[in-house]
């Protein structure tokens, strides 16, 4: 089915392509900066809580739990924009960030870059 610009359809959660555990990557990117903060995982749970809620909530592996960012940091993310890619198999969540985004108190995950096989740090602990 071939959906025109401004069309709106009911959105349903359990319509993504989620991996044999259930779960989907989900990519934080800033609402303002357009700088990508992280990446997680999310089950159509936490993606319903995410959109109930404003709060970005993602399901933890390591500890097979929901995960509140920012619940017990305070370092927490706003829902602004909720998007679905073409292939409905990835989410790309536009938010506001209060405080890092990553666990190293970074304000983005990806700090290392990879230049002619070495890898450089790129920014400091906000903390």
């Amino acid at each position: 089915m071939v959906r025109k610009e401004g069309e709106l359809m009911e959105f349903d959660p359990h319509g993504l392509k989620f991996d044999n555990n259930g779960l989907i990557p989900a990519i934080a990117q800033d609402a303002v900066s357009g700088e990508v903060l992280m990446m997680a995982w999310m089950n159509a749970a936490a993606i319903e809580k995410t959109l109930s809620t404003g709060n970005v909530t993602y399901w933890s592996r390591s500890r097979a739990q929901f995960w509140v960012k920012g619940e017990t940091s305070g370092h927490v993310q706003e829902l602004v924009e909720f998007r679905v890619d073409c292939d409905r198999d990835c989410l790309l969540l536009k938010v506001k960030q209060v405080g890092p985004a990553c666990h190293t108190n970074r304000q983005s995950c990806f700090y290392t870059l990879v230049v002619d096989g070495a890898e450089k740090i790129t920014s400091e602990p906000l903390i």
